[in-house]
Order: structure tokens, then sequence, then C-alpha cells
């Protein structure tokens, strides 16, 4: 049992030079947090090593009970948090998460209403090169060109066209508020059913930051890794009444074993986020992201909505004159780490988009406040507006890593 160091000096090397990475860079990926040294040392742990087919107390396999009482305290902790009426914690990832309620609720050729991927929506919503987009009939509906907001009254409209048996609420890269009352109004209309994917905004929803669509759906899906700051993997949430076909969906219909060290991690990641830091903590993800998007305004930049209510905000490159790939290829060699995105009616080409996406789960982690987002707004400012000049973005990683200095990340962590 050699350590790591010693049996692999490459990956080694690896790990410790993505810990440094992370050290040393703003990172605004919206889809991003840093998990605790807890939930850390939880998917690390001896439980990878067993195999639990099934569920608690009907497992497959013997040896179960230690990671039987891991799981059950992941339920219930999760039900608590969400004021779910039943918790399935074994999905790998969200797009695992979705195919299994789909499973469980649809057949092959079912209608599926879903947000349509470039106004926001997810992969496994609908588009035609996910599983989503071949197994089901897509009809997308989108946002408004004027507003760049949800229209309800056409999702209404395109649901009694269409008949769905499924609606799916839930985005991406969507700064609004999401109003899941309306959305379960014209599902009750239709007689259809709806999924909510809060996946990106599952942390505020726990705590009140976001409208919560647990009361209005019949299935919720989510990661566990965005907002819950958790460690990578999802979790399905559905009414009682659904409960046995979302199980069997899970296993046998989609997965197999689950990673019984994840969803330790789980359980601990649901026990950080029942505290009182944790509540305020996604409150001041949501000022940060407000403040930011402030500055980004009074700097002149066109936001996709004119703002944001969430985590996020997406930022138009068109009236700068250069592609979002440029952008983000451009900061992050000036130490800011975030993603190109398409934005609504985009012209340009998923691979090279006309936005970037910015988030502040990241920042907030570290400690900081609205007035580092105001700095770090400066400096993406800066970058943007002086983008050919390698020495603007020398001086601007400089600032970048001074501010990382100033809110010191996993200081007790070696690799």
């Amino acid at each position: 049992m050699k350590p790591l160091s010693v049996e692999d000096p490459e990956i080694a090397a690896a790990i410790h030079a993505e810990l440094e990475r992370q050290r040393n860079t703003i990172i605004l990926i919206a889809s991003e947090n840093y998990a605790s040294r807890a939930v850390m040392e939880a998917q690390g742990c001896v439980m990878t090593n067993k195999y639990a087919e099934g569920y608690p107390g009907k497992r497959y396999y013997r040896g179960t009970g230690c990671v039987d009482i891991a799981e059950n305290l992941a339920r219930e902790r999760c039900k608590k948090l969400f004021g779910a009426e039943h918790v399935n914690v074994q999905p790998h990832s969200g797009t695992q998460a979705n195919m299994a309620a789909y499973f469980a609720v649809l057949k092959h050729g079912d209608t599926i209403m879903g947000m349509n991927l470039a106004h926001g929506g997810h992969l496994s919503h609908g588009s035609p090169v996910n599983f989503s987009g071949r197994m089901y009939k897509i009809v997308p509906y989108s946002v408004r060109k004027d507003t760049e907001t949800l229209d309800y009254s056409e999702m209404a409209d395109i649901a009694r066209k269409n008949k769905p048996q499924l609606i799916v609420v839930g985005a991406s890269s969507y700064p609004r508020t999401i109003d899941f009352k309306v959305v379960r109004e014209i599902a009750d209309e239709v007689g259809a059913k709806v999924m909510a994917d809060i996946a990106h905004i599952a942390g505020l929803c726990a705590v009140g930051a976001h409208p919560s669509p647990v009361p209005y759906s019949d299935i919720v899906t989510t990661t566990t890794h965005k907002t819950l700051r958790g460690p990578r993997g999802a979790l399905i949430m559905c009414k009682e009444e659904l409960a046995p076909a979302i199980d069997r969906s899970v296993f046998p219909g989609t997965q197999g074993g689950p990673f019984m060290h994840a969803i330790a991690a789980k359980a601990v990641a649901f026990k950080e986020a029942l505290t009182p830091e944790f509540k305020e903590y996604q409150f001041q993800v949501v000022r940060n992201a407000a403040a930011l998007a402030k500055r980004l305004l009074e700097n002149n930049f066109d936001l996709v909505s004119g703002g944001t209510d969430n985590h996020l905000m997406m930022v138009k490159m068109i009236n700068e004159g250069i592609t979002g790939k440029v952008a983000d290829e451009t900061l992050e060699r000036a130490g800011i780490t975030l993603n190109k995105n398409m934005i609504p009616f985009d012209p340009a080409t998923p691979f090279v988009t006309s936005g970037i996406r910015i988030g502040t789960p990241c920042v907030t982690t570290r400690g900081m406040k609205e007035k580092q987002m105001v700095e770090i707004a400066d400096m993406i400012t800066t970058v943007l507006r002086d983008i050919k000049n390698e020495e603007t973005v020398s001086a601007v990683r400089s600032q970048a890593r001074a501010l990382c200095d100033q809110f010191p990340l996993y200081t007790d962590l070696t690799c």
C-alpha cells in the first residue's frame, strides 16, 4: 500500500498542479464549487471498495450494514433539507438522474417539453445529440427575444398544442427566477407531469434564496456538486406515489452498483447544508452575483435579460467585437476562469459562441463579498477592453493572484 506520490508520481503531480490552479485562480464557472475537507474525506474513504446493489435493507450483497447507515443518513438529510417526500441518492450524474426520471414516467416516443439548449436549457432536456432528443419527441420552449426571459404564456400555448406527457423546467444558463407554480398550472391544464432540474440552483432552493420546485413538481432532479457544494453526483426527489417507479428506474433500470463513497460524501454535504452558515452562504452567492452584474452594467457591458436573480449572469460579447471563445481563453491567461456560452438567438456556433457565463459560487465559498465582486468585474473589463495587449493580461494575472492570496483556499491540504 504505497502512497500516491510513490505509486504514481505523474498523477500525484497533476493533482498537486490542480490544487495550485484552484488556489491561485479566480474561478467564476457557474457550475463549479469547492467541496469541504469533510466531504472530500468521505469521497476518498474505504466505502469505495463496497458493492451494494439494491437499497438499504434490500441489498444483493452481504456486508452492507455500514453503507446502509450512510445511505439512510443521506436520504433522510436530503428529505429534511428540501421537504421532499422521497429521495434517491444513487444517481452518478445529473444526466443519469434525468434519464432514470424519464424512464420512470415515460414511454419511448412520448413528448417532452424542455427549454431550448441554445436559450439556456441542458443537453438532457431534449438536445438531438443527447439520448433525450433521440428517444423522445421534443417540443422546445424558448425565451422572448425582447426580454430574454421565459414567456409562460407562450409555454402554455405550446403545451396546449402539443399535449406533452412531461414538462421539464430548469436551466444551465438562465439568470432569472423560474416560476415553478405557473409551470405546474400549465401542466395540470394539459395533463402533464412536471420535472424540475435544479442542478444549478439547488443550494439556493434549499434555503429560500430561490423558490423551491418541490411543492409543485412530480419529480425534482439535481446534481450535488454545484451550489449544493457536495461531491460530484446527483439525486432524485419525487412524490411518494412515484417512489417505486423512480427507485426501479435507477436500479436496476439504468445503473448497477451505487458509489457508496460518493453517497457518504453526499450525506456529509447535506448535513452541512442544514446549517445556518450554509443558508447565509447561499444568500451571499446571490448578493455577489448582483454586485458583479451591476458593476459590469456600469462598465457598459450588455447582459442577457439585463442582469441576474440567481448565482450566474450571461455577458454578450457581440458589442465588444470578440467571441466568447476568445474572451474565455484570454481571461484564463489573466487568472480568471469562466466559460464561453451561447446567448439567446446566438449567431455563432456552440464552439465559438457570442457570450460568456459568469457565476459566483466558488468566489463566495472563498469568503469574497460585494467589494471583491466589483474588483473582479473591473479586472474582466480591463482584459476584455484591451484584449490583444499581453502586458494588460499579465498585470491582471498578478492582480488576480493577489486577490486569491487574500482569500486562501485549502490551506491544510497537501497532495
